[in-house]
């Protein structure tokens, strides 16, 4: 009997409004793919991404369209060529490496990983809003290692310093996901480097940084929303010391292990960072990121109910999953 895909729309209420420099959201809207195989089922889940054109209802069209070429045999090879990257080819290239991981009886973590896989240290993120209530939510979280601070507004200044005297001893990003401007980033750089923030993801809109090519990086600058997939980086390697992979921009894990280790060989940092998703959608992201520097995979940890079973988090750690969740 040949394979066949099937895919739905499901919505996880956030346990409190997420914000940040482009607005807010209350639910996690995901697209779970499943492909049955011999009553064996592998199953993967994407987040669709209004930045970047993605709808919940045309993310979901297109993983249901390819619903003949997995009946056919297609594998993940036959999919990087036959999708773009984005969101549905993620939910599919998942899906696949699911299935291939229950059928063989082989974990995925011994293909996609080059050491035995470990619970891993991942950012917990905080919020943007009023300086106040940024600061009472980094102290809720200090015990964490290391936080993920959204901020990204024309002047950001009371927030980093409420931040980081809430949150002594974190190691703090800042992401201020294209909202800053040729105006303020120098500003914002030199306060970070006095303040000791470890990285500043995407300060500037991408396709607008050429200004990070001319301007000193007093703190390392991850690219986001500026890289997708390998092509982007030679192109982004005198603007950016750090890339951040996530598997709704490469369209999968097939993909995100190549530019992961593209990314090494020109000598950029590497984080493994994550949509406002559920466990499903992190536990792959959780191998990928095994040799990462930086790791934000805290999606779960806002949502009011997850996936069951679901990733261990403990404190700062979140685990490899387990086989019954994925892989």
């Amino acid at each position: 009997m040949p394979r066949q895909l099937s895919a739905t729309i499901d919505s996880f209420p956030l346990t409190r409004a997420f914000n940040i420099s482009r607005g807010a959201k209350t639910t996690a809207d995901v697209v779970t793919c499943t492909i049955l195989e011999n009553g064996v089922a592998g199953r993967g889940e994407c987040v669709p991404y209004k930045r970047y054109g993605e709808t919940v209802e045309g993310v979901l069209a297109a993983v249901e369209a390819y619903a003949g070429a997995v009946a056919e045999g297609a594998t993940r090879e036959n999919l990087q060529t036959a999708m773009p990257p984005g969101a549905a080819r993620n939910a599919i290239d998942c899906a696949l490496w699911d299935l291939e991981s229950k059928l063989s009886g082989n974990r995925a973590a011994i293909t996609a990983c080059r050491i035995l896989p470990r619970p891993v240290p991942t950012a917990v993120t905080v919020s943007l809003g009023d300086p106040g209530d940024m600061a009472d939510e980094a102290r809720a979280h200090s015990a964490q290692k290391l936080l993920k601070v959204k901020v990204g507004t024309s002047d950001d200044r009371a927030r980093m310093h409420a931040v980081v005297s809430a949150a002594r001893g974190a190691e703090i990003i800042l992401d201020a996901n294209e909202g800053w401007d040729e105006s303020n980033i120098r500003e914002h750089l030199l306060l970070a480097a006095e303040l000791h923030i470890s990285l500043i993801e995407q300060p500037l809109p991408a396709g607008k940084d050429e200004l990070l090519a001319r301007i000193p990086h007093p703190v390392p600058i991850c690219a986001d929303e500026s890289v997708h997939t390998i092509e982007d980086l030679d192109s982004l390697s005198d603007r950016y010391d750090a890339i951040n992979i996530k598997l709704d921009k490469t369209g999968g894990l097939t993909e995100a292990l190549r530019m992961r280790d593209r990314a090494r060989e020109l000598g950029f940092g590497v984080m493994v960072g994550c949509m406002v998703g559920s466990s499903l959608a992190m536990a792959p992201a959780v191998l990928l990121a095994q040799d990462a520097d930086w790791v934000d995979l805290d999606g779960p940890l806002l949502l009011a109910r997850d996936r069951s079973p679901a990733l261990s988090y403990s404190g700062s750690l979140v685990s490899p999953p387990s086989s019954a969740l994925w892989g």
